[in-house]
């Protein structure tokens, strides 16, 4: 009764963060913030209407022109200091993500971290705008380019990653000269909010970064939105294909990260004791709810009886408890829905047939949080829901293959291509995967071979929409239009019309 009691006191509102000011919303829908560790109510969160969205990009549109005009220097100042305060309030984003995502702290602090590293990317956008200059491209003629903004750019991001995701692009846009929109995600909305407020204080004008919050009514206005130039998602992949799908045809470019099954090959000359720990992190670390996340151990040829041996041991002892102990290694899911579905996925990779080596619906947590266990499938096949489907959540399968062509065959065949791994002491055969491999991001025995900031983001097949990856060189070049241009400046007259196309 007393949990009860302080979730309704402690209740509080939040709402959209439009032209440099918090803002309650034109409507009267709300939706739940919980926190996952106790089930309880923390927040009433304002869900958006059209004419919210209507407002956000009016503000991002008037904020426009004198934006894009701001010199690059000017810009890359503005985000130095944002990356000052981000790391004067590393602590307290990190805490707002765990009191709403439910991961550990220090996966929380590790989250503000990646996104960081994005905006310390940002900084350099005076050189990364850089054009490219070619002279005498035809007699007395020479040629260049220009990277423009693209206009009013919004963001449309998922629960597991409130403050990295926002990050991976709002601060590419801006350094480019662009204005944004951010629609996070409706559990846990308190880090976007948090970052509308430092990027003010950084120097940003109003308008400039704006936030709505909501559902599917905010997502298809911005999709349909004939001010917004550019539009970002990560999320599943059904929601990736529809919002490729829907903005494309509204004109708009899109990038749009979907799901992912990522597969990690263990070959039998791995070192068995550091590949485990990798894998074990890997596949429970923020209780699996990662689109890097491993999800299928490919175990080749005669490794798979000791391997599933020790990735039992470790599944069995995970600490799992509230985000906030320094103790724990996994926290809750981030709802009891998505506790719901991912208990279904354990239920039906029983059903089907599949080993259930550790069977996380027995652990019991703190009470009233949505906690789950570290599960492990053994002999799971590629024909069962639980490898073919994206489960999100703390659940391990093994699918045993002879040989590396066999892994390769299992993870080719696939329909996700975000991230794969292999863990072995051999070069020639970690070469031959990546070459043979079609998946967009590798590790070498690294579980999340997830790129640095100068690099770009992004998978294969089911788990891009769109031309670009995310952040690093794709970002600048997804935030910006190229113009070129052919100019001569002739001392003497030309001799009549040309009326062919000119050749040197």
């Amino acid at each position: 009764m007393s949990a009860t009691i302080q979730s309704e006191t402690a209740v509080r509102a939040i709402g959209h963060f439009i032209d440099g000011v918090r803002y309650a919303g034109s409507g009267s829908r709300t939706s739940p913030v919980y926190n996952p560790a106790t089930g309880a109510v923390t927040a009433k969160l304002a869900l958006a209407e059209p004419l919210d969205v209507d407002a956000a990009v009016a503000a991002a549109t008037a904020a426009l022109p004198g934006w894009a005009e701001t010199t690059p220097l000017r810009r890359a100042r503005v985000m130095f200091k944002f990356k000052e305060l981000i790391e004067q309030h590393a602590d307290e984003l990190a805490a707002l993500i765990t009191s709403e995502h439910g991961k550990v702290l220090s996966d929380a602090k590790g989250e503000v971290t990646r996104g960081l590293e994005v905006v310390e990317f940002a900084c350099g956008i005076p050189h990364l705008l850089k054009g490219e200059f070619s002279e005498n491209v035809g007699s007395g003629i020479d040629s260049w380019s220009i990277h423009q903004p693209v206009g009013v750019c919004a963001g449309i991001t998922p629960f597991n990653f409130p403050a990295m995701v926002p990050m991976w692009m709002f601060p590419v846009a801006i350094a480019c000269g662009n204005t944004f929109v951010l629609k996070p995600s409706e559990r846990d909305p308190s880090a976007s909010m948090l970052l509308a407020e430092l990027l003010l204080e950084a120097g940003l004008p109003k308008g400039v970064f704006n936030v709505v919050h909501g559902d599917k009514t905010a997502v298809d206005a911005i999709l349909h939105h004939p001010g917004i130039s550019a539009v970002s998602f990560v999320g599943s992949t059904p929601i990736a294909k529809y919002i490729y799908a829907t903005a494309s045809a509204n004109g708009k470019r899109v990038q749009a990260l979907g799901g992912a099954k990522n597969h990690a090959l263990v070959l039998p000359d791995c070192d068995l004791d550091s590949t485990v720990d990798a894998l074990t992190g890997a596949g429970y670390g923020s209780a699996g709810e990662r689109c890097m996340a491993i999800s299928v151990v490919v175990a080749v040829g005669d490794i798979a009886d000791e391997l599933v041996k020790q990735l039992a041991l470790r599944a069995r002892t995970l600490k799992v408890n509230t985000g906030s102990d320094p103790d724990a290694e996994m926290g809750p899911l981030v709802t009891a829905a998505h506790h719901a579905k991912v208990r279904g996925y354990i239920d039906k990779g029983v059903e089907e047939g599949a080993q259930l080596v550790v069977d996380g619906r027995e652990f019991v947590g703190p009470e009233g949080g949505f906690f789950l266990g570290g599960t492990l499938f053994d002999r799971v096949t590629a024909k069962m829901t639980i490898y073919q489907e994206e489960i999100f959540g703390p659940v391990l399968s093994v699918v045993r293959v002879p040989d590396l062509a066999a892994g390769v065959a299992l993870v080719n065949a696939n329909r996700y291509g975000n991230g794969v791994a292999i863990f072995t002491r051999d070069g020639a055969s970690a070469r031959e995967f990546v070459h043979r491999i079609d998946v967009g991001m590798i590790g070498i025995n690294v579980p999340i071979p997830v790129p640095m900031a100068f690099h770009s983001f992004g998978g294969w097949k089911e788990s891009l929409f769109g031309d670009h990856a995310m952040h690093g060189p794709d970002g600048v070049h997804f935030y910006t239009r190229l113009k070129t241009v052919t100019a001569r400046w002739p001392r003497e007259k030309p001799k009549g019309s040309a009326f062919v196309m000119p050749t040197h």
